[in-house]
């Protein structure tokens, strides 16, 4: 079953997207259902989680090497790919705003599934998933302050980042831990978690059906603005993948390795970002409608990331 919901996932998340368009279109109250986007993304990465025995993302933290190069590309190379693009969008400010908090953001989830099919070492994408998220919660006030022209003071508190830390990293991978260990000595737990590993994919689908179902009635002439944005996005999905393989390069990271940064350069943060953005003063509809065109984009470029992707490294 997890197999063909991973050879699959891509036609899922649209099919979920299309479905959840039509159910806000003819269920006005849809909307309410902005309240379940958190909780929903908690149980999409408690899933993600149990994927990977977490005794071994301990023995992986050791390596250095990979962090570094991780952490390098995406707070470093990537940050600057966007202040190059960031002109390209205009001088409306939640927009500049929306680009920027989505693309400064690594990804934290699905991206660990795509990683997988795309042969990268997911197991090392997964361990660092809670160093990715720290670090992006610290760096985010700065880069924007460097680069959009709000008072990012006003905007962006502490209270959402850590608030997000604690329920979609802290929580689910201690929960992840403990039915794992519980596996080791009960054969019914062993089977839970063998049956709920394999739902990533439709959780994260049902993360896709809440976000686009909540938010399309909201969006309204926010779309108009965020279509503004659709050819940086394109730009940086083109680009992204090789400014993370360049600065694995640099770092000598084995293949596997190499093509986990490039994966991780290129996916970014939007689901668990948006719920971040909507409390910014005046957000909708603009934010949730730039946010929500990154995603659209980002899960075409997925469909060539994972076919071109595995070909960095294979004739070592």
């Amino acid at each position: 079953m997890r197999h063909y919901f991973e050879r699959f996932q891509i036609l899922i998340y649209f099919a979920s997207i299309c479905v959840a368009g039509v159910f806000a279109v003819w269920v006005p109250s849809a909307v309410r259902l902005a309240s379940a986007i958190s909780p929903a993304l908690a149980v999409m990465l408690f899933v993600t989680f149990l994927q990977v025995p977490i005794t071994r993302i301990r023995r992986a933290l050791p390596d250095r090497r990979f962090l570094g190069a991780l952490l390098i590309a995406n707070f470093v190379a990537i940050p600057l790919l966007v202040s190059v693009l960031i002109p390209l969008v205009g001088e409306n400010t939640l927009l500049r705003l929306g680009v920027l908090m989505v693309l400064l953001t690594p990804c934290i989830d699905y991206v660990v599934t795509f990683s997988h099919i795309g042969r990268a070492d997911a197991r090392l994408l997964l361990m660092s998933t809670p160093v990715l998220l720290v670090v992006q919660m610290l760096l985010l006030p700065v880069y924007l302050s460097v680069l959009s022209e709000v008072d990012v003071g006003e905007l962006i508190r502490p209270g959402p980042f850590v608030s997000a830390f604690v329920w979609l990293i802290a929580v689910p991978l201690g929960l992840a831990a403990l039915v794992q260990g519980a596996a080791v000595r009960c054969t019914s737990v062993q089977r839970c978690s063998a049956f709920l590993g394999a739902l990533p994919v439709p959780a994260t689908a049902a993360v896709l059906f809440i976000v686009v179902a909540s938010m399309l009635p909201r969006l309204g002439d926010g779309m108009a603005v965020a279509l503004q944005a659709v050819p940086l996005y394109v730009v940086f999905a083109a680009v992204a993948p090789g400014v993370g393989w360049l600065v694995a390069r640099l770092f000598r990271l084995e293949a596997g390795e190499e093509r986990a940064v490039a994966f991780s350069a290129a996916t970014r943060n939007s689901l668990v970002i948006l719920p971040l953005a909507m409390a910014v003063p005046g957000a909708i509809p603009i934010l949730p409608a730039v946010i929500v065109a990154q995603t659209m984009v980002e899960l075409l470029a997925s469909l060539v990331y994972m076919q071109a992707i595995p070909g960095i490294g294979a004739g070592r």
